[in-house]
């Protein structure tokens, strides 16, 4: 089986880990499905890092995203969409959608997170945690991306459901051509404060 990237008007063909092949993911396997602060990743590079937020509002979530997030049918989502880029060059899109029912209490403060990283605080978090990540093969123009970012070369992306004070989160990346690939013969990084639990993020039937 191999896998192939996908230009549609439609949802990311989002699998699990162990439902790609194993020398597909050989490659990109440790940078892809490393579960530590992708935001310290990219900071500890050396480069200029910035970050953008490009869009931000209330709205119905995708189908897949609010099966994964267990909305009901129509429960509005706080969706956000920002950029990370390393020396001017953009090097991640990612996508967060935050359920009504999340944004209260001590998660009120991520209504207004504006141009700071949502991984700072999630990773500063101790009661935090993590589902196994799903991944995806783009097209470079793939109509996931905003037009803005669309590129030559397919693109990989991943997501997972976060819990903080046991509340919901989905957050969906995608890491653009410029993005600097690492490699590592180690095992691949297990957050000390965010544990990743097969229970989180289970879909609807």
């Amino acid at each position: 089986m191999t896998v192939q990237a996908r230009a549609s008007a439609d949802a990311p063909l989002w699998r699990g880990e162990e439902q790609i092949p194993g020398p597909t993911l050989a490659p990109v396997r440790s940078w892809l499905l490393d579960d530590g602060s992708l935001t310290q990743h990219l900071l500890n590079t050396g480069k200029q890092f910035s970050l953008e937020r490009w869009h931000q509002c209330w709205e119905t979530p995708r189908p897949d995203e609010r099966r994964l997030l267990n909305m009901a049918h129509r429960e509005l989502a706080m969706v956000r969409q920002i950029v990370m880029f390393l020396d001017a060059k953009a090097v991640v899109y990612a996508r967060s959608v935050f359920p009504v029912s999340t944004l209260n209490g001590p998660l009120l403060r991520l209504r207004r997170l504006h141009n700071k990283s949502l991984g700072a605080f999630l990773f500063s978090r101790p009661d935090m945690r993590r589902s196994p990540f799903q991944v995806a093969l783009l097209a470079g123009k793939d109509s996931y991306l905003p037009a803005a970012l669309h590129q030559n070369n397919d693109a990989w992306a991943r997501r997972s459901c976060f819990q903080v004070a046991g509340k919901p989160m989905l957050v969906s990346e995608v890491f653009l051509e410029d993005f600097p690939h690492w490699s590592s013969a180690t095992p691949l990084h297990r957050s000390r404060r965010g544990q990743v639990s097969a229970t989180i993020g289970r879909q609807r039937s």
